[in-house]
């Protein structure tokens, strides 16, 4: 399942870590790859997946200085590092959800297309469009979770004199605000025409970040997916009750093409996501167990 990237600025509305780069040379980098993720929510997701990437790269140089691992490991400290360890781990099932709805998507393509060229009953599109809502109505619930999810923080609010410590959790918790909000957009990629119709819907991704925006500005702005677009052929197909023209079958087999290669592209995308979680959770269990 494709989608549309949001355009708005609220949805990378993280703040910049305010340490000074005298005290922690990493933070000036940290910022400057969160400031192109917020530039970015024009292109592709698959760009912004890189921009995450570059913001995790930061955050594993952090993770491997010895006084960072020093500053971790203190008691004082344990309550954090266990919000993150769990955080990511309902990231990672998230990712997980993600996965199965684009998998079965791809499944409902395979099988229609599949019906199409051996010039089956065309009436099959009636099964992918049931599909297509039981997709919808478990993508609402995900972006609701997801809502509250950024709601409460997968991180608790610290206040500690170590400035160490502060840069260490500040990272941490703007790449899990921008983790969120990635997969969020993964969903109402995913969504397509039906969740996208209702201006209120796209107020869930916008409260992950907790930043308040003109919700309908952003909807007028998106594009015209292979979601969007396959959603709206087999609905007017199954209208139009033509399903022996031709020339109509042989548009919605190449719109139905165009979305299972876009579908395999979302897929690569999720997979990099949860090895970049993978990793930094690790990275963070190595230093708890030392």
């Amino acid at each position: 399942m494709a989608s549309s990237p949001l355009r708005s600025k609220s949805h990378y509305h993280v703040r910049s870590i305010s340490l000074t780069s005298r005290s922690h040379p990493l933070i000036p980098q940290f910022n400057e790859h969160l400031c192109r993720l917020r530039s970015s929510e024009g292109t592709s997701i698959s760009n912004r997946v890189s921009g995450l990437e570059d913001l995790y790269d930061c955050v594993e140089d952090l993770l491997l200085l010895p006084h960072t691992q020093q500053a971790l490991a203190q008691e004082s400290h344990k309550k954090v590092v266990d919000a993150a360890l769990d955080g990511y781990l309902k990231l990672l099932d998230a990712c997980g959800a993600v996965k199965d709805i684009f998998s079965q998507t791809k499944e409902d393509v395979q099988q229609l297309l599949s019906s199409l060229r051996r010039k089956r009953d065309a009436g099959n599109f009636g099964g992918f469009l049931a599909s297509r809502k039981k997709v919808q109505k478990l993508i609402k619930k995900l972006l609701k979770d997801l809502k509250g999810t950024g709601e409460q923080g997968m991180l608790p609010d610290f206040m500690d004199k170590d400035q160490e410590y502060v840069a260490i959790a500040s990272m941490l918790k703007a790449a899990e605000a921008v983790a969120l909000s990635l997969l969020g957009s993964f969903l109402l990629h995913a969504a397509g025409t039906k969740l996208q119709s209702r201006p209120n819907r796209w107020s869930l991704m916008c409260k992950l970040i907790h930043h308040k925006s003109n919700v309908a500005s952003q909807a007028n702005q998106m594009t015209f997916t292979e979601f969007q677009e396959i959603d709206a052929a087999v609905q007017s197909f199954m209208l139009s009750g033509k399903y022996d023209d031709k020339k109509t079958i042989e548009t919605v087999q190449n719109q139905m093409g165009k979305l299972e290669l876009s579908i395999q592209g979302l897929e690569e995308d999720v997979e990099r996501l949860i090895r970049r979680l993978i990793k930094t959770r690790v990275s963070l269990l190595n230093i708890m167990n030392h």
